[in-house]
């Protein structure tokens, strides 16, 4: 056996032997690629190969966009946004069967949509429709359920930092504006699915209905949450239009969210601290993700990882769209286990090559990516929407997990619709030329 075969299999055999040692996932794919890379250590300059690659795979303008939009998350989740978006859908869908949950549902989309984060989106919107809906007839753990599939559409429909982190790891084949456009049909597509299964389940409960809004009161609440809407069309507009690059715009929706919040006075001067500490936590362990990340995905190229598994799926498969599928049900399992950051930039460098000698575009590829990552979010073990979910709720995770299961099929039907008719993704890029 070659010492490269052997330095891939101790690669993957370390790396998964912690995780399941429940070592974090930053530290199992740093020690990981360096007890492989030991094994090399005779073909390359020496052990400091891995601290410049996890510095130089950082060292990207666009990667300046993901703090900025971590901060205007917090700002946004802080500055009463959630509320006003909360009670304009409610305001729309309300009266209708199970209008609560079509409210959950919408309220996630915009607010996940704004926010950029699904565990934003989650917390926020679950801590305040799940005592409302419990109070109308609701168990909370289909309230729980429908919170934490719906708030994984913010990741598809932009802003979204994870579709910055797939441009980077696809090498600058798939712009963040091309990938920003085309996330829209397809998470809005995710959220009328769910709404779908929704409206299945509050016939048969018999669901109770809310009152009717009137027009004028429906205008009063849009009226309120305007601002907070325009924040998509300023954020994505400038990048499609070419006016600002998601980096620039994503200190303007730092400033925009800043501003909107001190007007409404739900968030003081004196929060910023608070805010700014929560953010820098949670820039640095998307960073020192990215930076493993990046060390373990130039290891794959060093050892010709992408290549050998471009060559072994073209020999054992003919058709291309069984590939497709034996692609997707492997991102299924390890989004099971490994976070969504790590997975997209470990894997992208391995599944991409065989997408695009297939015809798949790297746009349309980072879109199933996502999606099929998301759905690894909202399962156990590693779950982190699940746990969140199921935190505001304040139900168990194995009372969630049954009425999830239906839930989570959708999510999958839908996956299986954007892989196989590319259209619902590259539609809104090739309309608009990107």
């Amino acid at each position: 056996m070659s010492i490269e075969v052997v330095s891939i299999l101790v690669l993957f055999v370390s790396f998964f032997s912690l995780l399941m040692l429940k070592v974090p996932v930053a530290y199992a794919i740093g020690i990981s690629t360096t007890i492989s890379l030991l094994l090399n250590i005779d073909k390359l300059p020496g052990i400091t190969t891995i601290a410049q690659r996890m510095t130089t795979g950082i060292d990207s303008f666009a990667l300046l966009a993901i703090p900025f939009f971590v901060l205007a998350g917090e700002i946004m989740k802080r500055g009463g946004i959630a509320n006003r978006l909360i009670n304009f859908a409610k305001s729309i869908v309300a009266a209708l069967p199970g209008g609560l949950a079509y409210v959950n549902v919408l309220a996630s989309m915009l607010f996940g949509a704004i926010s950029g984060s699904a565990i934003a989106a989650a917390s926020a919107i679950g801590s305040i429709m799940t005592d409302r809906m419990e109070e109308e007839g609701y168990p909370r753990e289909f309230s729980a359920s429908v919170n934490i599939t719906s708030s994984t559409t913010g990741l598809l429909i932009p802003p979204s930092n994870i579709l910055i982190v797939y441009a980077l790891a696809s090498g600058g084949t798939a712009s963040v504006a091309a990938l920003f456009i085309a996330g829209y049909l397809p998470g809005i597509l995710l959220g009328a699915a769910i709404m779908g299964y929704i409206a299945f389940v509050a016939i048969a409960r018999k669901f109770a209905k809310g009152q009717r809004a009137p027009l004028s009161e429906i205008w009063n609440h849009f009226r309120k949450s305007f601002f907070s809407l325009l924040l998509l069309i300023i954020v994505v507009g400038g990048i499609v239009a070419g006016i600002f690059t998601a980096t620039e715009a994503s200190a303007i929706a730092v400033l925009y969210a800043t501003i909107l919040a001190l007007i409404y006075g739900d968030m003081k001067v004196n929060q910023f601290p608070d805010i700014l500490l929560n953010s820098a936590r949670t820039t640095g362990v998307v960073m020192f993700l990215i930076c493993t990340s990046m060390a373990m995905s130039w290891l794959f190229s060093f050892e010709s990882i992408p290549e050998l598994m471009s060559s072994f799926l073209l020999e054992q498969f003919s058709n291309k769209f069984v590939i497709f599928l034996v692609i997707n049900l492997t991102l299924l399992i390890i989004g099971t286990f490994m976070d969504m950051t790590p997975a997209v930039l470990i894997f992208t460098p391995i599944f991409l090559p065989v997408v695009v000698a297939l015809g798949m575009d790297p746009v349309h590829f980072g879109i199933v990516l996502v999606l099929n990552l998301c759905v690894g979010l909202c399962t156990p073990p590693v779950g982190t929407i699940l746990f969140v979910g199921s935190g505001v709720a304040n139900v168990s995770v194995t009372k969630v997990v049954k009425p999830l299961l239906p839930f989570l099929l959708i999510m999958i039907i839908v996956l299986m619709l954007i892989t196989y008719i590319p259209e619902i993704s590259m539609f809104l890029p090739r309309l608009f030329g990107l």
